[in-house]
């Protein structure tokens, strides 16, 4: 018995390994840039090594959701801040033309970036582990040599990221010096918040929508929202997303209070008792769907193309991972002793 769960646990890090990336990425800026495939042995590192690290440290701290968003808040930082540099690069992915770039820090950008990265890469590939694979939902994948194996290869990430992706896309360009160590810093107190103050902590419930399919339209228009106040739909390049007529600072606002109010929302319904997969299901497949047609525009045939097989990809497995999910509840309610 216990070979088969360490073969169980073996087998749910290494496919969050593989998920982070292909929801994170591949999802994503592939429909526009389909080169990204390419670049898949750098992303796993940073990408699945980092997710497996964070869900990791989470539940061996006795951690919950508001853990990983803060961890997932360090995850951006570390990449695209010390790995990618994007975050203060004047010419990185034509950021600073539509992002609000004060002292040298593309806020904007950082902003989106925040949305994608802690919603796509930590908390949804996260999320359908606990769907995969029940049975471990509280318990680590890895043991401690795992672990530090896993720490490394998230380190060795965002150093190929530095060195492999930004060294090409954005040649010559270093960081200030005091950037990076203010980086470094804020992921330290992130860690120290995620793993120290925030386990145990709960909110308040609240009644849910009255069906599910409702959370998905809800994780659909949180994610268009969101992201459409900040940066180009297709990452088009030009200027802002509304011109030069409104000030850069009024979208980002916009996208906080959604933001906000979107982490809000969600605490009170997974506080209340009818909470249960299939309402995740929903949520994660809108936001998955919007997240992919967001790249859509500006990119021709080929990118609805690849768009519309990657949502269909995207659909399908959500639908054969909701009929797992109803096989096992069907097994354990028919299992279970009659009173």
């Amino acid at each position: 018995m216990e070979d088969n769960r360490s073969r169980g646990r073996i087998k749910a890090a290494w496919t969050l390994v593989v998920l982070a990336p292909l929801c994170a990425e591949l999802t994503f800026t592939a429909v526009a840039v389909p080169q990204t495939w390419i670049a898949l042995p750098l992303l796993v590192p940073m990408y699945g090594a980092g997710v497996l690290l964070i869900r990791e440290a989470v539940v061996r701290a006795g951690g919950g959701w508001p853990s990983l968003v803060a961890l997932g808040l360090a995850y951006e930082l570390a990449e695209d801040g010390l790995g990618l540099q994007a975050l203060t690069s004047p010419t990185m992915y034509d950021a600073a033309d539509w992002s609000l770039r004060l002292l040298g820090f593309n806020g904007t950008y950082w902003l989106a970036q925040v949305g994608i990265h802690v919603v796509f890469s930590v908390l949804i590939p996260v999320l359908l582990m606990d769907m995969l694979f029940p049975r471990h939902r509280s318990r680590p994948y890895l043991r401690t040599g795992g672990l530090v194996v896993t720490a490394v290869a998230a380190v060795l990430g965002v150093a190929g990221l530095r060195f492999g992706i930004a060294a090409t896309q954005d040649p010559g360009y270093q960081a200030p010096v005091g950037a990076l160590i203010v980086f470094a810093a804020l992921i330290a107190v992130l860690a120290v918040v995620a793993l120290k103050v925030l386990p145990g902590r709960s909110g308040a419930a609240r009644p849910l929508p009255s069906r599910p399919i409702w959370l998905g339209a809800f994780g659909a228009a949180a994610t268009v929202a969101f992201l459409g106040l900040l940066m180009p739909a297709g990452l088009r390049p030009g200027g802002p997303v509304f011109g030069d007529n409104v000030p850069l600072v009024l979208p980002l606002l916009g996208s906080l209070a959604i933001g906000a109010a979107t982490i809000a929302l969600l605490r009170r319904w997974a506080a209340d008792p009818g909470w249960g997969d299939a309402h995740r299901l929903w949520l994660v497949g809108g936001a998955m769907v919007a997240h992919t047609a967001f790249m859509v525009p500006g990119h021709g045939t080929g990118g609805l193309v690849t768009a519309v097989v990657t949502i269909a990809a995207e659909v399908l497995a959500l639908m054969w991972l909701a009929r797992a999910v109803r096989r096992r509840e069907h097994s354990a309610v028919s299992g279970s002793p009659k009173r």
